[in-house]
């Protein structure tokens, strides 16, 4: 029989690669979002988290076999961050229906488990790198260990399997994504080469020179599947990256050379994002109206402040990915290949010129 399922924020990143993928692997697939975006396959189901009865309403007939959980909303604090996204948590799991037979949950988190809330990001005593998934939680409030939470008590009450899942920054498409470094750099090449200006690296020493690892969507996707149908991962937390390390000094050479333009070497000056695009507005929506593109928003593209975020932390990151390899995941994506993929894709969608 076709297995069943819900993926929640399925116009994000995340979201839309893993119903993309359990679209092409024969599920029916209902995709929650408040503004769904047409995804081919999939079932849209309109509804906001934050509304506990109006997600009730949305939910009502569905038995998914599988629900997976991509979505959450920035707030002002990371008090605010808690209270609306286990909120949100909670107000799904509580409005499905209960399972009717097994159902398994997995929900998308990320390495700031490890590394602390954006009010504390890097800071403060961290665990040691690789991170690993044994580590204890951090001795401060997190919105991802709220959410987690959420999840683990609905699931003594209601009797389902559930995975916790831990990407490095995510590299995927989506348009109006709040995390969305390929695009971001993407786009911020573009103004470089449209301009004249130095594709200038706005990081820290520590990024530029110390290793790292990032996850793709597609990479993320095939493990969420993965963990659902292997009995030995389930109620279990996973970290899950590309399987590669790289420097950004050699990463940012390779971005540079496929848009055309020179790497500036980083000089031991922090240059923000956010502050070198600050006033790119109005030079994207020229750029875009001259080449025809469909997204001339450069806010809907770039998020600054977090690829700052990723870019500007002072201590190396590195992910452990063994307690999933042990139990037979052996998906593997180069980082460098999953950028130049993202940037075929944004052209061909007609995001970048």
């Amino acid at each position: 029989m076709t297995k069943t399922a819900l993926v929640v924020g399925a116009s994000g990143i995340v979201g839309s690669a893993t119903a993309a993928l359990l679209v092409e692997k024969g599920w029916t697939v209902h995709g929650l979002a408040r503004r769904p975006t047409g995804q081919p396959g999939v079932h849209p189901v309109v509804a906001d988290l934050q509304d506990a009865g109006a997600t009730a309403a949305a939910l009502a007939g569905l038995n998914p076999d599988a629900v997976y959980i991509t979505t959450w909303l920035r707030q002002d604090s990371e008090a605010e961050n808690i209270r609306v996204n286990a909120a949100m948590v909670r107000n799904l799991l509580d409005g499905l229906p209960k399972p009717a037979a097994p159902r398994h949950v997995a929900l998308v988190t990320g390495l700031k488990h490890y590394l602390g809330p954006f009010e504390a990001y890097g800071k403060g005593s961290l665990p040691q790198t690789p991170f690993r998934e044994e580590q204890q939680r951090l001795d401060i409030e997190n919105f991802y260990y709220a959410q987690e939470d959420e999840v683990f008590a609905a699931a003594r009450r209601d009797g389902f399997t559930w995975s916790v899942h831990r990407p490095h920054t995510v590299i995927g498409l989506a348009v109006g994504n709040a995390m969305n470094m390929g695009t971001t750099l993407a786009v911020y090449a573009t103004l470089c080469r449209e301009t004249g200006r130095p594709f200038t690296f706005p990081g820290s020493a520590a990024q530029w020179s110390g290793l790292t690892d990032m996850t793709d969507a597609g990479q993320l996707a095939e493990h969420l599947l993965w963990a659902t149908g292997t009995e030995a991962a389930h109620d279990e937390a996973f970290n899950v990256v590309n399987g590669d390390v790289f420097r950004w000094e050699w990463m940012w050479s390779r971005i540079a050379g496929w848009f055309g333009v020179e790497a500036v070497p980083f000089d031991g000056i922090v240059r923000p994002l956010e502050e070198q695009m600050a006033e790119d507005g109005e030079r994207w929506r020229e750029i875009a109206g001259r080449n025809a593109l469909v997204e001339p928003d450069l806010a809907r593209l770039a998020s600054p402040w977090h690829t700052d975020a990723d870019l500007g932390r002072p201590i190396e990151v590195v992910t452990d990915m063994s307690k999933s390899r042990r139990l037979g995941f052996t998906g593997y994506r180069p980082t460098d290949d999953a950028f130049f993929a993202l940037f075929d894709r944004l052209r061909a969608a007609r995001l970048i010129p």
